[in-house]
C-alpha cells in the first residue's frame, strides 16, 4: 500500500521560517531545519522541530538562492545528533498556494537527498513557502542515487490557535459544495468551506457526545470522518444514543456500527469516506490509526484514553478537541445539585489535560491495570461500580455543542480569533467561564512537542476492549442474532436506497 505523507509544524516554527524566507527585498531565500517522523497506520508525517539558520557565507542570495555543502553538512550533523531528518526549505515570494517543483528546485533537492538519508537514516524533506505564507512539501523517499524520487505530501499543517492547512489539490481535490451545504458555505465562505470539509476528522468515543459530533460533521459536509470505539450498544445507552434502537441493543451491535449508520444517513458530502474502528485508542493499532487524522475529537470518559490523546496532541502535533459533562445529583437521589460541561483544545501553546485539571495521572495507572472495571476497587473509592461521569440526552447535546464551537474556532477563526482556551459552563448559575490554567514547569507531556515516534507511548494491550469485541463475536455465532442482524441490515440498506433514489429524482427536477 502506498504510504501517504504530510508535514506539520507549530505556529512558532512557521513564524521562524517565514521570518527568514520571505525577505523585504522580494528575493528567494533558503534555509535548513530538522524533523522527526510521526508514523500512523497509512500516513507518515514529518514534524518540523528546529530551524537551523545559515551562518555568514553558508548561503548566497542572487534573485534565487543557493547554499554551501558546509551548511548542509553542519545541519545534517545536528539532525543526526538529535535523531532527526533534514528539511530543505526555500521560498517562492511571487507564488500563491501549493507550489510544484521547478527544474532548479528539483536539482537542488536531489543533489542533497542521498547525503541527508545516508547520514540521518531518514529521507530529505523539501518544502516551498509561497508569498502568501502557504507551504508545499515532498519526501525524497523513493529509490537512491540519480533515480531518487519524491512522494508528494497531501497537506502541510501549521498548528497554533488556528489550524492552518495547505492542500495538494492533485492528491486531495477540493470537494464540490452541494445545495444541501448552502447555509454552511454562506456562514464562512466557499474557500473556508472547501478547507474545512477536506480535513480528516476522527471522533474517539461513540457515546452520546461523540454521536452528535460525528453526525453534525457529516451534515456539515466533512468528507473523511473516522469513528473509534470498542464498546457495544446496550439498553441502558438508549436514553443517550439518539438514533440507536432496542434492536441494536438486542443484536449486540458495536457503537461505531450504529453511529456510522447515522453518519451515512446524514452526510451531505458527495463522496463521504467513513472509517470505523472497533479498537481502543489505547491499543498500539488504535493509536496508529488515530495518527492518520488532522484533528481528533476526544469524547471518552476514561483517563487512559485521554492520556494517550493528550500525549498525541503534543508529540504528534494533532490538535485534540476534548471536553465532557458531569451531572451531580444529591446523595439521596432527590434532585440535581448541578451540572457542568467543559471544552478545550489540547495543543502546543495550551496547558495539557493534566495541567488544566482534566486528567488525573494517578487514575491512568489504575485504568491501565483494569481497576476501574473492578466493582470492588470502585467500592473502595466510595463508589458503587455503576457508570461514572453520567449524563443525559437533554444535556449531552450542550457538551457536544461546546466541542464543536471549539473546533469551528480552531478551523474558521471567527472575527480572526482562534480557539479561546479552556471553557466551563455551569448549569446552576448559567455562566460561561474562561478557565485559568497554566503549564506546570515540570510538565513531562508538553516537553515532547514534535517528538513524534520518539516520544514515550502509553499504548498497550487493552483487556476490556478485547473482552467487548470477543463478546460481540460470541453473540454473532447465535443463530437468532445472526438472522436478526441480516434482516435489520437489509431493512437499513433498503431505507438508504430509497433516500438515494429520492435525492436523485429531486435533483433531476
Amino acid at each position: 500500500m502506498t504510504r501517504r505523507t504530510s508535514v506539520a509544524m507549530t505556529a512558532d516554527t512557521h513564524d521562524a521560517l517565514v521570518g527568514h524566507l520571505l525577505r523585504d527585498d522580494g528575493q528567494e531565500d533558503i534555509c535548513l531545519a530538522t524533523y522527526r517522523l510521526s508514523t500512523g497506520a497509512t500516513r507518515r508525517t514529518a514534524l518540523v522541530r528546529r530551524v537551523v539558520l545559515p551562518e555568514p557565507g553558508e548561503r548566497a542570495v542572487h534573485g534565487n538562492a543557493s547554499l554551501t555543502g558546509g551548511y548542509i553538512l553542519r545541519a545534517t550533523a545536528l539532525a543526526q545528533e538529535d535523531g532527526c531528518g533534514l528539511v530543505l526549505a526555500h521560498s517562492h515570494p511571487g507564488g500563491r498556494g501549493w507550489q510544484g517543483v521547478s527544474g532548479p528546485d528539483r536539482d537542488a533537492e536531489t543533489a542533497y537527498a542521498n547525503l541527508a538519508r545516508e547520514i540521518t537514516g531518514l529521507p530529505l524533506v523539501g518544502m516551498t513557502l509561497s508569498g502568501d505564507q502557504t507551504w508545499s512539501a515532498r519526501h525524497w523517499d523513493r529509490s537512491t542515487g540519480r533515480d531518487v524520487e519524491a512522494t508528494y505530501a497531501e497537506n502541510v499543517r501549521v498548528l497554533g490557535d488556528r489550524l492552518v492547512v495547505t492542500w495538494n489539490d492533485a492528491l486531495i481535490p477540493p470537494p464540490r459544495a452541494r445545495r444541501s451545504q448552502v447555509r454552511a458555505v454562506a456562514s464562512w465562505g466557499e474557500r473556508m468551506h472547501c478547507d474545512l470539509t477536506r480535513r480528516a476528522v476522527l471522533v474517539v468515543g461513540a457515546g452520546s457526545v461523540g454521536l452528535d459530533i460525528a453526525v453534525r460533521l457529516a451534515a456539515t459536509g466533512v468528507t473523511r470522518i473516522g469513528l473509534m470505539d470498542f464498546d457495544t450498544v446496550e439498553e441502558r445507552n438508549l436514553d443517550r444514543l439518539i438514533g440507536a434502537t432496542r434492536v441494536d441493543a438486542w443484536l449486540r451491535r458495536s457503537k461505531v456500527d450504529v453511529v456510522g449508520r447515522l453518519v451515512v444517513l446524514n452526510a451531505t458530502a458527495a463522496g463521504l469516506q467513513l472509517e470505523t474502528s472497533e479498537l481502543s485508542v489505547c491499543e498500539p493499532a488504535g493509536l496508529a490509526a488515530a495518527l492518520d487524522f488532522d484533528v481528533i475529537f476526544s469524547c471518552v470518559d476514561r483517563p487512559w484514553a485521554r492520556a494517550v490523546l493528550n500525549n498525541a496532541a503534543y508529540a504528534h502535533l494533532i490538535p485534540v478537541v476534548d471536553g465532557g459533562i458531569g451531572v451531580d445529583a444529591f446523595a439521596d437521589g432527590n434532585g440535581m445539585r448541578g451540572a457542568t460541561w467543559r471544552s478545550h483544545v489540547v495543543r502546543p501553546g495550551r496547558p495539557c489535560l493534566a495541567c488544566n485539571g482534566q486528567l488525573d495521572l494517578a487514575a491512568v495507572t489504575a485504568d491501565r491495570a483494569g481497576d476501574l472495571d473492578d466493582p470492588h476497587y470502585i467500592a473502595g473509592l466510595g463508589g458503587n461500580g455503576d457508570d461514572r461521569g453520567e449524563n443525559v440526552a437533554a444535556l449531552s447535546v450542550s457538551a457536544a455543542a461546546g466541542l464543536l464551537a471549539q473546533y469551528v474556532s480552531l478551523t474558521v477563526a471567527p472575527g480572526g480569533l482562534g480557539e479561546p482556551g479552556p471553557l466551563r459552563y455551569v448549569l446552576s448559575t448559567h455562566t460561561l467561564e474562561h478557565v485559568a490554567a497554566e503549564t506546570r514547569p515540570t510538565c513531562p507531556v508538553e516537553a515532547t512537542i514534535a517528538d513524534g515516534d520518539a516520544a514515550l507511548t502509553l499504548a498497550g494491550p487493552h483487556h476490556a476492549a478485547q473482552q467487548r469485541r470477543a463478546a460481540r463475536r460470541d453473540a454473532g455465532r447465535n443463530w437468532d442474532v445472526r438472522l436478526g442482524r441480516a434482516a435489520d441490515d437489509l431493512l437499513h440498506r433498503l431505507r438508504a436506497r430509497l433516500v438515494i433514489v429520492a435525492e436523485q429524482r429531486l435533483g433531476a427536477c
